[in-house]
């Protein structure tokens, strides 16, 4: 026997899971392009940084090229985190926010800092007017400098939070290991940013972040992906 309540009631119900299923595959889309352009970004910056390094760059290139692809690391990696929270199970959804709380702090400081070079200190540099500047420019334990280190400290901490809510099987336990290097790699970083002495042999301590950071946004992104394909 047909009744027309519960007729009414599937007919109401079906649209809204249609509207639900298509929301979940827009927003992982967005993590999951986000992800990878977050990643060609990385990549792009490490490339940068190491020819800085072999002196290939000079300035200004140099100076422009890694703030510049640094800044095309923020934007992508935020919208990242962002889809990864509102795709995790409302049981974990603390450790999402807080990782992606620690992901805003880390887009706030790095963002002040790369549009100051690039706009300000860069421009000055380039027309003879840098001693007006000086407080501005990023140089070893300048205040920009801290800025650059509280950005990438935050950035470790993001992950640190992200790691519950994360699976321990199957593809999701690749993405977890990717996270776990990445936050073992973090007082690394700190290190070469706060020791009272600044070389570039110091740099390279930091080498594996240059690894971790592009492979656990790479791996996040193509979770989403296969979320978006379970979604369907």
């Amino acid at each position: 026997m047909y009744n027309e309540t519960q007729g009414l009631v599937n007919k109401t119900v079906r649209p809204c899971r249609i509207k639900k299923n298509a929301m979940i595959i827009k927003i992982n889309e967005v993590g999951y392009w986000s992800g990878l352009a977050a990643f060609t970004a990385v990549v792009s910056y490490d490339v940068v940084q190491i020819l800085q390094v072999v002196g290939v760059l000079q300035f200004p290139v140099d100076e422009i090229l890694i703030y510049g692809t640094s800044l095309c690391i923020v934007i992508p990696f935020m919208l990242e985190i962002l889809a990864f929270h509102h795709l995790t199970a409302k049981d974990k959804q603390f450790w999402t926010h807080a990782s992606l709380i620690f992901t805003i702090i880390y887009a706030v400081f790095v963002i002040a800092n790369y549009v100051v070079q690039l706009a300000t200190v860069i421009p000055s540099k380039l027309n003879n007017a840098s001693e007006a500047i000086l407080v501005l420019e990023q140089t070893p334990h300048s205040m920009f400098w801290n800025y650059d280190a509280i950005g990438y400290i935050s950035m470790g901490l993001a992950t640190l939070f992200a790691i519950p809510a994360l699976g321990k099987l199957g593809f999701e336990r690749w993405v977890r290991i990717s996270f776990i290097a990445h936050v073992l790699v973090t007082p690394l970083i700190t290190v070469v940013y706060f020791y009272p002495t600044y070389s570039h042999k110091l740099l390279f301590l930091g080498f594996p972040w240059a690894i971790t950071a592009p492979v656990f946004m790479l791996l996040l992104a193509i979770m989403l992906r296969r979320r978006q394909v379970e979604s369907v």
